[in-house]
């Protein structure tokens, strides 16, 4: 068994926590209370109006001998300490977005058809597949999210909330694979 002889339970388990994660974000919108808005929105908006999209530091200090500088370390004393994350004008582009989200899935698809044709025989039962698949789906799914917690101060209840969506996810990938494995 190879990967190509994989690709239903790739495309079906993409598709599958595709649909899923439309009704997560669209429908249960349990991420909504991810996102805090700021004390005066409109002056937030009109000092950063001009930047171009891309990520900035606040303060912005990329050596950290520049902290020895007492106007530097004010800064940061002073604060706000920001990540900013700046995207083009406009109305997001969803297509895009979700085809991108798509491929994103049947990427890990592919993973999980790569790790399943290495650990379990051709004959393998349903748990057997179900598992390999099941872990890979959820380390790929998850654990990657972990450093934007520790370094970019990433709420830990926001990631939290995504190992929820990485657990039905892999979950689901599992059961689509050991059904069509």
């Amino acid at each position: 068994m190879g990967i190509i002889d994989l690709w239903l339970p790739i495309l079906v388990s993409a598709a599958v926590c595709f649909v899923i994660s439309a009704v997560i974000w669209t429908v249960l919108k349990y991420h909504n209370s991810d996102y805090k808005q700021t004390n005066d929105e409109e002056a937030v908006r009109a000092a950063l109006k001009g930047n171009k999209p891309g990520f900035y530091l606040l303060p912005y200090c990329l050596d950290h001998a520049e902290l020895k500088n007492p106007e530097v370390k004010q800064k940061y004393d002073d604060g706000p300490l920001a990540y900013i994350t700046m995207l083009p004008n406009g109305l997001p582009p969803m297509g895009p977005k979700m085809i991108s989200m798509f491929v994103y899935f049947v990427v890990v698809g592919v993973l999980c058809a790569y790790f399943v044709t290495f650990a379990v025989a051709p004959d393998a039962d349903y748990l057997a597949v179900f598992r390999v698949a099941g872990t890979v789906a959820f380390i790929a799914n998850s654990f990657a999210l972990v450093p934007e917690s520790i370094w970019f101060g990433r709420p830990w209840p926001m990631t939290f909330k995504n190992f929820i969506d990485a657990l039905i996810y892999s979950l689901l990938t599992g059961g689509v694979f050991g059904w069509l494995a």
